[in-house]
């Protein structure tokens, strides 16, 4: 029989629309619907489905609800990472693993930046390593 396929969600938040137009030079000219169909390229065998806010609320509602279902979640919160302990929260309230991840390096920039309070509760955080961070966190959710 056929092994059912891996279900993995890409969650961005605030600001992330934004990529490819806002700080080209820390974000990279890489649009984020370019990113997503990139990453659906590289992985064929997985069911990756994306969502993108720059509401806290609407985050957590979809960490809520695909973190009961799905197999993984890579997140990159945004801003929301240094400042949200409810998003924290719904990260530790879910059953599926969560990969945070920054395309910058967070600790390579402003100090408010340094620490991601919604880091504390993944699996692990991938920093600092442009949109290839997204690709090793799938790689990695798919190796669990």
């Amino acid at each position: 029989p056929l092994m059912p396929r891996l279900h993995i969600l890409i969650l961005n938040g605030p600001n992330l629309n934004m990529l490819g137009t806002r700080e080209p030079e820390v974000y990279g000219d890489v649009t984020l619907p370019q990113l997503i169909t990139e990453l659906k390229n590289s992985f064929q065998d997985v069911l990756i489905e994306d969502f993108q806010s720059n509401d806290e609320g609407a985050l957590i509602e979809v960490l809520h609800d695909y973190g009961m279902r799905c197999d993984g979640v890579v997140f990159n919160p945004g801003g929301y990472a240094h400042t949200s302990v409810a998003i924290r929260d719904a990260v530790a309230s879910i059953k599926a693993p969560v990969i945070e991840v920054h395309i910058s390096n967070i600790h390579a920039r402003e100090g408010f930046r340094n620490i991601s309070i919604v880091g504390g509760a993944c699996k692990g955080v991938i920093s600092g390593l442009g949109n290839r961070g997204y690709s090793i966190a799938v790689e990695y959710l798919i190796s669990l």
